[in-house]
């Protein structure tokens, strides 16, 4: 099990100022777990069936979980946002308008979970299929995904993320800065308490 260590570490951080800033602050029409006045807010832009993203969502929910035993749960609020890469992952933007159709009905979190789950099964079947799997209203599902009703949702993300000066994901913000150390738990976690600090 990892240990936290609620000072922060003897750990270089450093935040990218060129671009740094966080363009759009998260709001409610994001996709938040926790509470958006959280001493630290992450946000998150991420890519369906990019590895490394997934990775990085690993790594802030181990990190979420130890914050919210040690602190609390209002310490931290985690937003997510699309960035699909669709000139190297072809299907990453199918697979967040799936997300996006899910969180109508009430299960983004749990779409969100599925398709990074199985990053390698995000073509249309496999879509359908976690839709099934949770349950969604499959006609309705099935109507958003083909007529592709929430493209401009998706983009608005895009959008969102290239003012703040991103351009691959997965690209992290923590309380509007954007993070650019490694991407482990130490250095992250020492990023995440600094920042709560600095406030």
């Amino acid at each position: 099990m990892l240990r936290l260590n609620i000072q922060p570490p003897e750990v270089s951080v450093s935040f990218d100022r060129d671009r740094s800033s966080l363009f759009f602050p998260p709001s409610t029409q994001d996709h938040i777990k926790g509470m958006l006045n959280a001493t630290v807010v992450v946000v998150m832009y991420g890519d369906y069936q990019c590895s490394q993203s997934a990775d990085v969502y690993r790594l802030i929910k181990v990190i979420e979980r130890q914050l919210s035993v040690f602190l609390g749960e209002n310490y931290l609020c985690f937003t997510f946002r699309h960035f699909p890469q669709i000139e190297i992952h072809p299907h990453a933007q199918r697979a967040a308008e799936a997300a996006k159709a899910a969180a109508v009905q009430g299960l983004f979190w749990q779409m969100h979970e599925m398709l990074f789950a199985n990053q390698k099964k995000l073509k249309n079947g496999y879509l359908i299929e976690y839709a099934n799997n949770l349950k969604l209203d499959i006609s309705q599902f099935l109507q958003d995904i083909f007529k592709k009703v929430y493209v401009n949702a998706v983009n608005e993300d895009i959008q969102s993320g290239l003012h703040s000066g991103v351009t691959f994901a997965p690209a992290l913000f923590i309380n509007g800065i954007r993070y650019s150390e490694r991407w482990n738990i130490e250095q992250l976690m020492a990023a995440i308490v600094t920042a709560s600090n600095q406030r």
